[in-house]
């Protein structure tokens, strides 16, 4: 059992104990936290509590992970397409499509599937049986690069990397409408979406969440642009893009609507990924292709 304890300052006061956690170990969701609340594994200063619980100036956390139990997800022989590869971590160029890791409607066929079945018992257990070697995710119709752990001590560095917003994240994306601005940063906090749970929405109390964006090229009525998170919120650059009125061309979810293009799926792509490895220190960057399908768009865009 993994054991973290956290001393609260002065900005955490009055925080509810399960958002305090999630935002302190953003490698474990939310709702993970809430359960381990409730079975007794977090306590203030000592003492049981519950997920409402606020806290007080110099408050003691402590929050107990268990180990993870045994492995049920099955492997599969799911071909991978391998940016880089060592034995501490493992990055894909995912496809369009692909879940991360299996979860209710998909318990095959995900990135945590093939896997198995490639690193055999090298990955890291820190997030459980469905996530194993997880410790971000990209999106089922996002493409692009991601990486996997295969131990919990390269886990625990490039989480702590994610936390702290130092691990670089470039992707490309086609926005609908023209974007007036070169580029722009929106800064506007996301959270769950009070009126839809399967939806982010921005909200004054959620989490804060930056993206940096800059116009690469302008395609009549749309732009094409690269998106930098410096921070990696639940659907971010789709909320942001959309909540400044530019939503991704085919992300139904946050535009509302149908486009003609066929694009099955919003049109982003997880470009570049850059980050201190585990074991060496050394920083190292990854760039995966933007795939067939992207650039056709961008082609018959162009034409017009």
């Amino acid at each position: 059992m993994d054991n973290f304890e956290i001393k609260v300052e002065e900005s955490d006061i009055d925080k509810r104990i399960d958002v305090f956690l999630a935002m302190n170990l953003e490698s474990f969701s939310r709702s993970y936290i809430q359960d381990l609340i409730k079975k007794g594994k977090a306590c203030v200063n000592g003492k049981d509590v519950k997920s409402n619980y606020r806290l007080r100036d110099g408050d003691i956390v402590n929050l107990a992970i268990p180990k993870p139990e045994p492995l049920e997800i099955l492997p599969e022989n799911i071909p991978l397409d391998i940016v880089y590869e060592d034995d501490d971590v493992i990055l894909i160029n995912k496809p369009k499509g692909m879940v991360v890791h299996p979860a209710a409607g998909h318990y095959s066929g995900t990135l945590v599937n093939a896997l198995l079945y490639h690193c055999k018992d090298n990955l890291s257990g820190i997030n459980g049986v469905l996530r194993p070697g997880i410790v971000h995710r990209i999106d089922m119709d996002t493409t692009g690069i991601i990486i996997a752990c295969k131990n919990d001590n390269a886990h625990q560095h490039i989480a702590k990397q994610l936390a702290e917003h130092s691990i670089t994240r470039k992707y490309v994306a086609i926005a609908t409408g023209n974007i007036k601005d070169d580029e722009g940063t929106v800064d506007a906090p996301i959270a769950r979406s009070k009126n839809d749970r399967k939806k982010m929405a921005v909200d004054k109390d959620g989490k804060r969440a930056v993206t940096h964006y800059k116009v690469l090229e302008r395609l009549n009525n749309y732009t094409y642009i690269e998106c930098v998170l410096e921070t990696g919120r639940t659907h971010q650059i789709r909320v942001h893009m959309s909540y400044i009125h530019h939503p991704l061309l085919g992300d139904e979810v946050y535009s509302g609507k149908k486009e003609n293009i066929r694009s099955e799926g919003q049109c982003l792509h997880a470009k570049v990924l850059g980050f201190i490895h585990p074991r060496t220190n050394e920083y190292m960057e990854f760039e995966a292709p933007v795939p067939d399908y992207f650039n056709e768009i961008l082609r018959k865009f162009r034409k017009n």
